[in-house]
């Protein structure tokens, strides 16, 4: 058996620890820039061999490879001196609060548009109601325990599924409180239901309005603002501006989508998967007990009814009260003219003609 000296064990020793010290120290001529915020790390630095990185082949995925490990290293490092705890006791793992960002990074989609208010904010908004916050459990006297305030076992139970009901005063002793409660109790949900589907049909109509484009006459529009102006200047006209003559150096527009057509037909050749997808999701709809419903359709059709009704009763009682004008107005009209006719019928009668049947006048 060979001897082995302890030179030889030192050395191997002493690589094997500047091998683990090479693995987590990364020397940079330039110092990276980071964002801890936003867990982000700008490196500056030329990339070695760059004659090598044009190229392709397995070299080039080994010098990528190295540059994102090292980079990746220099921000773990970093992370490390962050001040940590322990989350969730002793036992817990450790969590660096990490600082604010610095850097402003692109939205990959523009932000929401704000939701537009209802009836009800409008209405508190202009009376200055604020809302207050309400606790979500109360204590219910019946049962002796602290219940949820709205929903499923709520402090005092539903009255429609109580098992007394007190008769109001002054209604009907023989009517059924059950079953004017359980009424009750649908018309406000069906009239919810109704005061929701007008809230999305209102925020749809006006998500969908485009504003017309400012156009301020002070002289100092910018060139993106005058082609826009003069795009709704353009579609403005009956043919949508087909016919419409173009400026000179005007760029020519995209054609659009829907092609001016009501109606778009599918091409009878195209995606398999797309036309398979749409033939199943119209089978399940025909399959499934729940019918589909069209929000802004059904809200339309509910509102032109309301509308109807009230100018029908608008329309009636004008009518009622013509009618009453019209009979006012013609009393009087029969009487003078009964009055015109006996004076015909006199006139027309001799002076001293009759039977006797004529009176004398006293002087």
């Amino acid at each position: 058996m060979a001897a082995v000296r302890v030179e030889a064990v030192l050395a191997a020793a002493e690589e094997q620890e500047a091998e683990k010290r090479r693995s987590i120290t990364v020397e940079k001529e330039l110092e990276l820039e980071f964002d801890l915020g936003n867990l982000l790390a700008l490196d500056r630095n030329p990339p070695p061999a760059a004659a090598a990185l044009r190229g392709a082949g397995p070299r080039r995925e080994a010098l990528l490879r190295a540059l994102a490990r090292d980079n990746t290293q220099l921000l773990v490092s970093r992370l490390w001196e962050l001040p940590a705890e322990r989350a969730g006791g002793a036992g817990g793992p450790l969590v660096a609060r990490l600082p604010e960002p610095t850097f402003r990074l692109p939205r990959e989609k523009p932000p929401p548009r704000p939701r537009p208010p209802t009836r009800w904010e409008q209405f508190a908004r202009l009376k200055g109601i604020r809302r207050r916050k309400k606790t979500s459990l109360v204590w219910d006297e019946q049962a002796k325990e602290w219940r949820r305030r709205w929903g499923y076992r709520r402090a005092g139970g539903d009255p429609a599924r109580a098992w007394l009901a007190e008769v109001p005063a002054g209604a009907d002793p023989e009517e059924d409180q059950f079953a004017r409660l359980r009424r009750e109790k649908r018309e406000r949900v069906a009239r919810n239901e109704l005061n929701r589907l007008r809230n999305l049909a209102r925020a749809h109509r006006a998500g969908s309005a485009v504003p017309a484009a400012p156009l301020h006459p002070t002289g100092h529009q910018d060139r993106e603002e005058l082609r826009r102006v003069a795009r709704v200047a353009r579609v403005s006209t009956a043919s949508l501006g087909r016919f419409q003559p173009r400026l000179p150096k005007e760029p020519a527009e995209p054609p659009s989508r829907s092609g001016g057509r009501k109606r778009r037909f599918e091409p009878l050749l195209g995606n398999l998967a797309a036309e398979r997808s749409r033939q199943l999701e119209l089978l399940r709809d025909m399959g499934s007990k729940k019918p589909v419903l069209d929000i802004t359709r059904a809200v339309n059709k509910q509102m032109r009814q309301e509308e109807a009704e009230a100018a029908a009763a608008h329309k009636g009682k004008k009518q009622s009260q013509r009618g009453k004008r019209g009979r006012r107005q013609q009393r009087p009209g029969r009487s003078g003219k009964k009055s015109g006719a006996r004076r015909q019928q006199q006139q027309q009668k001799p002076a001293g003609g009759g039977t006797g049947g004529g009176r004398r006048k006293k002087a």
